[in-house]
């Protein structure tokens, strides 16, 4: 396998610029994945990054793009992120949510589920109380830290 190093690099210098910890480029069977701190368990291949990145690299991407809610960070029923993936609202597509605001929640319920590396997590609620927030939306990557449910 011939590795393309200046895409590597190029991918190294797109997640400086956006604040990303991870990007995976692919074109059929040929994927570059580039992740900060972590070690990721995929097979890179030389991929021409320029037929697959986006027309303005320089614009900067947002994982999650609910709006910011300062209060949910500071709230002390705020359910954030442990990890970087993508959240899925519901157990499978078409399928009632988990939760939706204004549920009754007991701790250890599924509140929804993160994908990352192709292993589905359950986030669980901590401590029971009343979902008065839902600050993701179905589908959406999300980055660790970020506030995903308040609970009262």
């Amino acid at each position: 396998m011939k590795i393309n190093a200046d895409s590597i690099r190029e991918l190294a210098h797109l997640l400086d610029e956006t604040g990303l910890t991870e990007i995976e480029v692919a074109e059929g069977d040929r994927v570059i994945r580039v992740a900060k701190g972590a070690v990721a368990p995929h097979t890179a291949s030389a991929v021409p990054v320029q037929s697959i990145m986006p027309s303005d690299p320089t614009l900067p991407q947002k994982a999650n793009t609910a709006p910011p809610d300062t209060v949910a960070h500071a709230h002390p029923g705020a359910v954030t992120s442990p990890m970087v993936g993508t959240a899925y609202l519901t157990p499978e597509p078409g399928a009632r949510a988990f939760v939706q605001k204004g549920d009754t929640v007991k701790a250890g319920d599924t509140l929804l589920i993160i994908e990352a590396m192709k292993v589905m997590n359950p986030i669980k609620a901590e401590s029971g109380g009343t979902v008065t927030q839902i600050l993701v939306e179905n589908g959406k990557p999300v980055e660790y830290g970020d506030v995903l449910m308040v609970i009262e």
